[in-house]
């Protein structure tokens, strides 16, 4: 199914090129928008998860890092390869994981995560973007942020070349202002058509590889409410890169939606309190460890 998905945006983002490629030059627009597309979304491919760290100037850790000791218990209990694993220095507590496939994936939690979370719920969130690895989410996520930013890009690139054009014979300059607005909308909806059940699969997953669903409960509440007080410079300067964190990384509406990158966190942490009770009733969840996250934060002063 996630390849399916992956098809589909991939041909979604081609199609928005060609059309933008056939009213700047006609057919012969449309082909070289075409080779465009095919090229970006080969080095997309390629390179998606090395733009996404640098992007956030993320700060690889080694085993000597707790949070690296952490992702190595809980990679062996999903059965996955070791993934990088990177620091973000950002107050925002936020986490994502990145690469193309389970042997060529990342992990990075924010400094604001470490310090705001127990080591449980810091455990719960790694597990997530771990399961979201399992289900080869990461792939549809780090290609998603990448065109859809390139879209708009092309959108603007657009309106330069042709608001001048209305006696030329191209556009005119009321197409161009029409077409800039179009495509970040339509790549935006390109975005959002990436189920957001992927999330659910990812916290019921996680839950199963932490064996703390109540734990990444918790996180999530407390993630979410942070996050729309906390600012996210990153996604604020790129905000085809919200998808790909666990929490929504801007302040705004919670409700489901079309135009939302994240369920409802309320409707998350009611599926993960029927995981949990569903577990109690099959036999008892293992008990929290109460340990705060100066555990998983060295740097973490006072």
């Amino acid at each position: 199914m996630n390849q399916v998905k992956t098809f589909m945006l991939m041909a979604a983002m081609v199609a928005l090129f060609m059309g933008f490629g056939f009213l700047l030059g006609g057919r012969q627009g449309a082909l070289v928008a075409f080779l465009i597309a095919a090229a970006m979304n080969a080095f997309a491919y390629w390179n998606s998860d090395k733009l996404v760290l640098k992007m956030h100037n993320a700060r690889e850790v080694g085993p000597d890092h707790p949070l690296h000791a952490l992702v190595v218990e809980l990679a062996r209990r999903a059965d996955l390869p070791m993934p990088r694993v990177y620091i973000v220095e950002q107050a925002q507590p936020n986490a994502f994981a990145t690469g193309r496939n389970p042997q060529n994936a990342a992990v990075a939690a924010t400094t604001g995560l470490l310090q705001l979370l127990d080591r449980d719920e810091i455990a719960g969130v790694m597990a997530h973007e771990l399961a979201h690895i399992k289900n080869r989410d990461t792939l549809v996520m780090t290609i998603t942020a990448t065109l859809a930013g390139a879209i708009s890009m092309l959108a603007n690139f657009f309106w330069l070349f042709n608001s001048n054009r209305g006696q030329s014979g191209g556009p005119g300059p009321i197409a161009a202002l029409l077409a800039m607005i179009v495509a970040p909308i339509a790549a935006a909806l390109v975005q959002m058509a990436i189920s957001r059940t992927r999330e659910y699969g990812a916290d019921a997953i996680g839950a199963e590889i932490s064996g703390r669903p109540r734990a990444l409960a918790s996180a999530l509440a407390k993630l979410s409410s942070t996050a729309r007080r906390v600012p996210n410079p990153v996604a604020q300067r790129n905000p085809a890169a919200a998808s790909l964190y666990i929490v929504k990384p801007f302040g705004g509406g919670p409700r489901d939606n079309l135009f939302s990158t994240h369920p409802d966190p309320a409707n998350r942490i009611a599926a993960l309190e029927a995981i949990a009770e569903g577990l109690e009733q099959g036999g008892a969840p293992l008990r929290a460890t109460g340990r705060r996250a100066s555990a998983l934060d060295p740097n973490r002063r006072g």
